[in-house]
């Protein structure tokens, strides 16, 4: 039989705890914002429907984005029990240089359409957690800006071949005179990729104004008081605009790019280099045999040819191909703390996101950028806690098995199949 008493207030005072009201919008805004995909829920709220779609996007049916991020869904843990992690270390020596966490900002073009703050935020944000951020080619601050914003930290720098290939050099020796130490050299762009969302949207740069873009702006005026009361985008390597992306990527990339291009830059170039955009095993042996530094496995988040290979899928088999020496890296696809760990489990050494910081960028500027950060480590942490690893170098194969979804079929099955 339960007993029943009368409440007493004096108890009842001791259970009823009222949470102190947070006035400041955006920091509500944030502080509700507990994985990736909350930011970008946010992001797609605050941001007109043209930039945000350039962001969310990619090319043609979106298969690779999907399956890039499938695959990482697909993982199954292998925790070990009994092995006590209160602590963890999360840090990583990367390319001769040092960061707090196993993923970097990577390179992301026309960053001030997403939110004004755009680059400076990303290298600020990613000073004050202590990892590296890369500038694009077509990225809407300036070389000296960065530095100007991470003048201590570790900035990278991403370099397109254009056709007026002086463009592509002179922005090389620039970013070595600015104290950048590493170079990633994007070899997947000879040309766009079919952005369909931009071509729908009318996405232009610089953005024109149609009925559809007013009625969408309507409901996000923050966004455009942003834009117009801010200085215009200027684009280091681009001498004129006026078009979609795909449209000025095609006008200003040469898809004559070869291994004659990657020597000049060699040349040009005095710190690390790293090839961005590998996408088999075959490539990735030989520019280890070329002598370059690394590679990331990268099918350029999905934005260039679709149905492109899953870059998570192939890291094992790259990794056992060149080595446990070289460095690789792997991006596409990560939204959460947890694909980091598995990425590094199968042999990464360090990752970089780029959707997952424009998403926080868009949904917050500069405290948005350290909200996804803030996020990320604290997966990353929570997992290896779970797992029953204290570093990052106890991470192994054995943690994880990749589940398949997508079996391949050898083309000699395929052949018998058809006879």
């Amino acid at each position: 039989m339960v007993q029943r008493q009368v409440p007493n207030p004096a108890e009842l005072l001791e259970l009823m705890k009222f949470k102190k009201p947070e006035f400041n919008g955006k920091k509500r805004r944030l502080d509700s914002a507990l994985t990736i995909d909350d930011l970008r829920t946010i992001a797609k709220r605050r941001t007109p429907k043209a930039a945000f779609d350039y962001t969310d996007g990619a090319a043609e049916g979106e298969l690779s984005l999907t399956r890039a991020r499938q695959a990482f869904q697909d993982v199954e843990f292998h925790p070990g029990i009994l092995r006590p992690a209160p602590t963890v270390d999360t840090s990583v020596e990367i390319l001769g240089g040092p960061s707090a966490l196993p993923f970097g900002i990577a390179p992301t073009g026309f960053t001030r359409l997403m939110q004004t703050e755009g680059e400076v935020a990303g290298a600020g944000a990613a000073a004050a957690a202590g990892i590296p951020f890369t500038l694009s080619t077509l990225g809407t601050t300036s070389i000296e800006g960065v530095r100007e914003a991470n003048p201590h930290g570790r900035n990278w720098f991403q370099l397109y071949v254009m056709r007026d290939r002086e463009i592509s050099y002179e922005l090389a020796r620039r970013a070595a005179a600015a104290g950048f130490d590493t170079l990633q050299f994007t070899v997947d762009t000879p040309v766009a990729g079919a952005r369909l969302r931009d071509k729908r949207n009318g996405f232009s740069i610089p953005p024109q104004l149609t009925l559809g873009t007013i009625v969408n702006a309507i409901p996000r005026p923050w966004w455009w008081y942003d834009f117009l009361t801010t200085p215009k985008l200027e684009f280091a390597s681009l001498s004129t605009t006026g078009g979609t992306v795909g449209e000025l990527l095609d006008a200003a990339m040469d898809p004559t790019i070869s291994y004659d291009d990657l020597a000049v830059i060699r040349d040009i170039w005095p710190g690390k280099i790293v090839i961005k955009g590998v996408q088999n095993v075959e490539d990735s042996v030989r520019l280890r045999d070329e002598g370059v530094d690394g590679i990331v496995l990268s099918n350029h988040g999905g934005r260039q040819l679709d149905r492109a290979p899953i870059p998570f899928h192939l890291l094992p088999e790259v990794r056992r191909a060149v080595g446990d020496e070289f460095t690789v890296m792997v991006d596409t696809g990560i939204m959460n703390g947890a694909d980091i760990v598995a990425a590094v489990a199968l042999g990464a050494d360090f990752t970089l996101i780029g959707r997952a910081y424009l998403y926080g960028l868009m949904a917050g500027g500069r405290a948005g950028v350290d909200r996804t950060i803030q996020i990320l480590r604290t997966e990353i942490e929570r997992t290896m806690r779970l797992l029953g690893v204290a570093s990052l170098a106890e991470l192994e194969p054995a943690h994880v098995t990749q589940l398949t979804r997508l079996v391949p079929v050898s083309r000699a099955a395929a052949a018998a199949e058809v006879r």
